[in-house]
């Protein structure tokens, strides 16, 4: 595994402990990409320095303990410009990787199938472009003037053309996997839909085998599920059809958003969500609000939502109970479940019925039989 550091700054608007978690989940992501964390470093400021995104003395401090240590990666927890980037580089001589760059190389090693790859393919590109400066420094003259013109420029053009070629070709095959994926939803009637949705990592894909009785693949690690996997189930007569989706996370690359349009569409075309959360994490809230940010970027129109708290085998029986009387005292429709331990299965799955037979009655009055649950 490669030896990385992790950088953070501790902005003046986040407390100490959410700088940490912030850290800690990117640690998280670095594990999963293939890379063992060895340090954190953190810097309290008000805003990312211009140049070198930590202050110069920081920098200083962190380029000694990568020669020392030998380190392979530094990571930064947020967005690095092309400027940033090559300074960094040139101070530290070694790999740099911000967040979005990071996770994009997660989503390439995670997917499986064509769909995916055009997508994670696509979001590289358009990462890549307005960096390419930096990819040909070596190419370029130290002086301007007449008989001081490079061919470091010329390459980089090409590259640009060749790269935007790559983005219109993309961005073409996407098109045309819109169309067969918008046809798919179609032929899928009047059914109703329930899209699973949720910060990643949080157990949507190990519910999803359970309601629908599927081996979708599930681990424990940050963007197990790519691919949006559908599968049709029934609950006491009446059938839906559940939708697994990509998980969310906080600042998600806006690449990662536009190249995954398809696959958010599921959740916009979904009747019901299921909003699973993780409540055994410490900032279960924060990953709540991050995912109802995205999903609020995504529709326009509210939709019957089931507040569903995962993992909670977890969590003492104290702290459980209180957390229930907290949530259950919301207006939401609140379950409390263990995917794992197969706890709460049951509640989850009369939430849903009751959800779903009136949109399915509504739309197929002639089926409607006396059912109960």
């Amino acid at each position: 595994m490669e030896k990385a550091v992790l950088v953070g700054i501790n902005y003046s608007s986040q407390t100490n402990a959410q700088t940490k978690e912030f850290l800690n989940e990117l640690a998280f992501l670095a594990l999963t990409s293939g890379a063992k964390m060895v340090k954190k470093f953190t810097q309290s400021l008000n805003v990312a320095h211009s140049t070198t995104f930590v202050g110069k003395g920081k920098l200083i401090e962190i380029e000694y303990f990568v020669k020392e240590n030998e380190i392979d990666l530094v990571i930064f927890d947020d967005d690095l410009t092309p400027s940033q980037l090559r300074n960094i580089e040139k101070q530290l001589c070694c790999k740099i990787l911000d967040r979005s760059n990071l996770i994009l190389d997660i989503f390439a090693s995670r997917a499986r199938t064509a769909h995916a790859k055009t997508q994670v393919e696509l979001a590289q590109y358009q990462y890549l472009l307005p960096r390419l400066t930096r990819m040909w420094t070596h190419l370029e003259r130290q002086k301007g003037g007449i008989g001081m013109r490079g061919p470091g420029e010329t390459q980089i053009e090409s590259d640009r053309r060749i790269i935007n070629q790559k983005i219109s070709n993309l961005k073409q095959k996407l098109t045309k996997i819109d169309k067969q994926k918008f046809a798919q939803r179609k032929n899928r009637g009047n059914m109703v839909k329930v899209a699973l949705v949720g910060y990643t990592n949080v157990g949507k894909s190990t519910l999803m085998n359970i309601i629908s009785k599927s081996k979708v693949f599930a681990e424990n690690k940050l963007f197990a599920t790519l691919d949006t996997t559908v599968r049709k189930v029934v609950v006491d007569q009446v059938p839906f059809l559940l939708t697994d989706t990509v998980g969310f996370i906080r600042k998600l690359p806006h690449q990662l958003v536009e190249s995954f349009k398809s696959t958010l569409d599921e959740v916009r075309d979904a009747d019901v969500l299921v909003h699973v959360v993780d409540l055994s994490h410490s900032v279960y809230q924060d990953q709540m609000n991050s995912v109802n940010k995205t999903l609020n970027e995504l529709m326009t129109d509210s939709k019957e939502t089931i507040l569903c708290f995962n993992k909670i085998d977890r969590i003492p029986k104290q702290e459980l109970k209180s957390l229930k009387e907290f949530w259950e005292n919301k207006e939401f429709n609140v379950v409390f479940i263990s995917a794992i331990e197969k706890l709460g299965i049951q509640n989850l799955k009369k939430e849903l019925f009751n959800k779903v037979k009136d949109i399915h009655y509504t739309r197929f009055p002639f089926n409607k039989t006396p059912v109960y649950y």
